[in-house]
């Protein structure tokens, strides 16, 4: 039996014979500020899945869909895409949504001193709004990846009245076009949203309101889904996987991602890449090799990962096949650490979110280090923090992942080029940027996989990230949750989805 805790509001409501119905989440960690051009978290990703609609979708199978634009096309020359969006859709505050509320979308996007969205749109030169709910983007070159940006944050649509009016704080009282509108959060225990009576498609949402609880120890968020506190837990821990299956009233489903997970070297963000490990990449390049990617599989995750030293896993269309994942090797670690003038060693200090799983892989991966000459220091913090301290170059080296996108792009753009978006490592190299620029710009798949692997030549010899693992996003469900459907981005998608007590 459940525990139930019964409000006025709840009792009035059953005695009208409507119970109201709170679906619980559970996250991982908390998310950072709720704006889709200042914000980077995975979980803020999960939040805006019941929050912001966007541009266009994806399915499970990773084709982009309609969602607030119903067609596109490109033009032949690649110049520029045309787009009819949604008709009858208002925003939570109830200003309507048209071909003007994209444009001010993505100007917003553009040119807020503080969006992160910048280089992810920096192919549009300009918007024009050609009818009521038509427009087209005209591009300064050919662009393979917009619509796959578009069907992310950067193709979140937020209020234009809300964001004029709140500016930079737009994140604090949030206002997008979701099936649920932003009730209140309190910092650290709970994000609320509520069911919007409005929303275009409102007969596939079945909840009047959504939680989102973060809970980082993966003992704790386990045990509250199998007492029932909670009905989905994003990121079910590895180790916790053989418990969660033989709970008859748990049901658990998986989806592998299209991320990665690693260590993020600063390598010219502020005065702390004047480090060893900034300043030399043999540094960076010996603790890739001290590592044994497999036995972190094996150890860490119970071989549920799948070990990785590119930004695409190894099954990837876009894997460097001329790179593939060495064994590991301790001396040839121990060599470069000699040639770059340590021969008895050299400190890192490494910073990782304070949740069971990185500290896990950080405790794995610090004992391999120091086989090799490599003194870890780990430094734990909240995720939020860890994120704004690595945008600040407040950093030496960070163990942070990256949850994935459709297009390869981005999985590489905004974290290595020259002002690239996410590029907190503050890599720049002339070469990089121009071939993945001119990946962006190839519409051939082959001519352009030739340019991701001209890049990530580069990449591996300088080394300013080391990839581990790409991970899988294993979600674990109470048993009267039906019509949940697991996505390759890791997403809560809650049209559907229906629970029964």
């Amino acid at each position: 039996m459940k525990n139930l805790t019964f409000t006025t509001a709840a009792l009035a409501l059953m005695a009208s014979g409507a119970m109201a119905q709170d679906l619980r989440i559970a996250l991982q960690s908390d998310a950072d500020v709720l704006d889709p051009d200042q914000s980077r978290t995975f979980v803020g990703r999960i939040v805006y899945a019941s929050l912001c609609d966007k541009l266009v979708d994806i399915t499970p199978d990773l084709e982009i869909v309609p969602q607030l634009a119903t067609e596109w096309s490109v033009a032949e020359d690649g110049m520029s895409i045309d787009m009819t969006v949604r008709e009858g859709v208002v925003f939570h505050d109830g200003t309507p949504f048209n071909a003007q509320a994209v444009a001010d979308n993505i100007d917003r996007s553009q040119t807020l001193e503080e969006s992160r969205r910048k280089s992810e749109l920096s192919s549009i030169e300009s918007v024009e709004v050609t009818g009521d709910y038509t427009l087209t983007l005209n591009l300064t070159a050919p662009d393979a990846t917009v619509m796959a940006q578009l069907a992310d944050r950067a193709g979140m649509m937020i209020s234009p009245t809300a964001a004029a009016e709140a500016g930079v704080d737009f994140g604090l009282n949030p206002v997008c076009s979701g099936p649920f509108s932003f009730g209140e959060r309190v910092a650290q225990d709970r994000i609320v949203l509520n069911k919007f009576a409005d929303y275009w498609n409102a007969e596939a949402i079945n909840f009047d309101s959504v939680t989102f609880l973060p809970i980082p120890d993966t003992t704790v968020r386990l045990a509250n889904l199998q007492s029932g506190d909670i009905h989905i837990l994003e990121r079910l821990a590895p180790t916790d996987l053989a418990q969660a299956e033989a709970d008859e009233g748990i049901n658990v489903v998986s989806a592998v991602s299209l991320g990665y997970q690693g260590i993020t070297f600063n390598v010219g963000n502020g005065e702390n890449a004047e480090s060893p490990f900034g300043a030399d990449k043999r540094l960076r390049q010996a603790f890739s090799h001290a590592m044994d990617r497999e036995a972190i599989n094996q150890v860490v995750f119970e071989g549920a990962y799948a070990p990785g030293n590119q930004s695409f896993p190894p099954t990837s269309p876009w894997y460097n096949a001329d790179f593939p994942i060495e064994p590991r090797d301790v001396e040839k670690a121990k060599a470069l650490l000699a040639e770059a003038g340590y021969p008895d060693g050299v400190d890192l200090t490494v910073q990782v979110p304070n949740t069971t799983i990185p500290l896990q892989l950080m405790q794995v991966v610090q004992a391999m280090a120091a086989e090799a000459g490599i003194r870890i220091e780990i430094v734990s913090k909240e995720f939020a923090t860890l994120l704004a301290d690595q945008s600040a170059g407040d950093y030496f080296a960070s163990q942070i992942g990256w949850s994935g996108r459709v297009d390869p792009d981005g999985n590489i753009h905004q974290f290595v080029t020259t002002d690239g978006g996410i590029n907190d490592s503050g890599f720049s190299h002339p070469d990089v940027d121009a071939a993945l620029n001119a990946a962006r710009s190839e519409a051939d798949v082959a001519a352009r996989k030739a340019k991701y692997d001209e890049a990530r030549a580069i990449l591996i010899d300088e080394a300013p990230l080391v990839y581990l693992y790409h991970q899988s996003w294993i979600t674990a469900l109470d048993a009267g949750i039906e019509g949940f459907t697991p996505y390759p981005d890791g997403m809560i998608r809650l049209e559907g989805v229906t629970l029964s007590e």
